[in-house]
């Protein structure tokens, strides 16, 4: 086996190689020399994103993997994720389970290396494998603090979890016994027999629980209320972007030849998630149960995307996915952040920190903004990027969809403004700044300037994005 055959796969190598370091280092450092491992992961995941970006990782490994702009395009996007979410994990893990730093990051870098895998997959077996690669270190992570809230969290994610696999194995199944082959490549040839129709709408309900599209959200709320910040912050975007880029290699590489069988549930799916999750969002006073119920809408939108199944939705998607990822990271390490140091996440924990802490309360603003889709933050052009090409796809379904996105998005403003207005228009309860670590800091700063770096620059960000995207071959891998 030559190294050129392993280069496909070789962002993956490079997380497991660290992984493999992290593992022994935790077992060589003493209790109280652990800390180090934080930045040492950190460092690591820098580096493997800034190499993806000067190495050339494309080709096919062992006929059922692919990495082509695509699925680079998705890497990079969570190889950022994980990097934010182990920055943002020193301080927290260092204060709450110092002994126990090696199994954190250990638990994040498989997830990653899952979720890297789903990117390219192109086998039903390799894509299973991944999807539960990239889920069950979330399991323990969410449960880590061994409180009672973290443990239900942990709980009801494992059952989520176990729910989704049934579904997606039995989905499968039907498939593998319908079309007799678990590769993509052959799905579109196969019959569009009854159990072959049953077992894509199993996996696309399986695939729902775990990016928690209506109606299979009920667990996001108490998730995110009562896991950890750090492993909050990841868990509400890496995950799901590496599940849509899954999606994407199998419904519109693989089943688009079925596009009437599953199109016409992805837009219930679409339209019930923009809904509900909007609307759930607005009476919340917790704010990590405002984001999440927030992030089901944002599910919506990355699902008209699939809905419109053309090149561009597609590009638009994996710019949205970065997009989201530095927003919702942001504003969820803050709210998390919070929790940690002052014992409270509701609204009104917020109430003056532009005050108490400027630059904080800066950061959350822009969060804020973008995810409403103000201008000109990225979360403004994301969201016209989607509705551009959702809106160009020719379809008077999808144009209804479109108009119906842009209403709900002004509801969501509601919202999220009544974050800022307590951010920065009510009194503060607490008059001294608020005391994040120098990492947690970091890892703010880093969405924050994303934020509005991308907003000013976005055609530098949305134009390869669009072009990845346009190298895949849509029906066909």
């Amino acid at each position: 086996m030559s190294v050129d055959a392993l280069m496909p796969i070789g962002l993956e190598l490079s997380v497991l190689l660290l992984a493999i370091t992290v593992f022994v280092a935790d077992l060589l450092l003493g209790p109280d020399e652990k800390r180090g491992l934080g930045s040492y992961t950190a460092i690591g995941l820098g580096a493997i994103l800034c190499a993806s970006f000067f190495l050339d990782f494309e080709g096919r490994a062992f006929g059922v993997y692919t990495s082509d702009a695509l699925g680079m395009y998705f890497k990079q996007v969570l190889l950022l994720a994980g990097l934010i979410g182990v920055i943002a994990s020193i301080d927290h893990v260092d204060e709450s389970t110092p002994a126990r730093q090696g199994e954190h990051y250990l638990l994040i870098l498989f997830s990653m290396c899952g979720m890297l895998l789903l990117t390219g997959a192109q086998d039903a077996v390799l894509w299973v494998v991944a999807f539960e690669l990239a889920s069950i270190p979330f399991y323990v992570l969410l449960a880590f603090g061994k409180d009672k809230r973290s443990t239900e969290a942990g709980m009801k994610l494992f059952l989520m979890g176990a729910i989704s696999s049934v579904f997606i194995l039995y989905g499968f199944s039907l498939i593998w016994g319908m079309s007799g082959s678990t590769s993509f490549a052959a799905l579109g040839a196969a019959p569009a027999e009854p159990l072959f129709i049953l077992g894509v709408a199993l996996v696309l309900i399986g695939v729902c629980f775990k990016i928690g599209a209506v109606p299979f959200h009920l667990w996001m709320a108490d998730a995110y209320q009562g896991g950890p910040g750090p492993v909050v912050s990841i868990l509400s975007v890496a995950p799901k972007i590496a599940a849509f880029a899954g999606l994407v290699r199998l419904y519109i590489e693989g089943l688009f030849p079925h596009q009437a069988i599953w199109t016409p549930t992805v837009i219930v799916l679409c339209v019930a998630s923009l809904l509900v999750g909007n609307l759930a969002a607005l009476p919340q006073q917790d704010s990590r149960r405002l984001l999440a119920l927030s992030g089901v809408g944002h599910m919506g939108l990355l699902l008209l995307a699939l809905v419109a199944g053309t090149h561009n939705a597609i590009g638009a998607l994996a710019f949205y996915s970065l997009a989201y990822v530095v927003t919702n990271m942001g504003a969820m390490i803050v709210v998390t952040s919070l929790r940690d140091k002052e014992g409270s996440a509701k609204v009104n924990a917020l109430n003056g920190l532009s005050q108490r802490s400027p630059g904080l309360g800066l950061a959350m603003l822009l969060f804020l903004l973008s995810l409403g889709g103000i201008p000109f933050v990225v979360g403004f052009w994301s969201k016209l990027t989607l509705f551009w090409a959702a809106w160009t796809a020719n379809s008077t379904i999808l144009k209804g969809i479109v108009i119906f996105g842009v209403c709900i998005s002004v509801l969501a403003l509601f919202y999220y403004l009544r974050l800022g207005r307590a951010v920065y228009i009510e009194e503060p309860e607490k008059s001294e700044p608020v005391q994040f670590g120098i990492p947690t800091k970091i890892a703010i700063g880093i969405c924050a300037v994303c934020v509005v770096l991308m907003g000013v620059f976005p055609a530098v960000f949305i134009e390869p994005a669009l072009d990845a995207a346009r190298g895949i071959v849509i029906g066909s891998p």
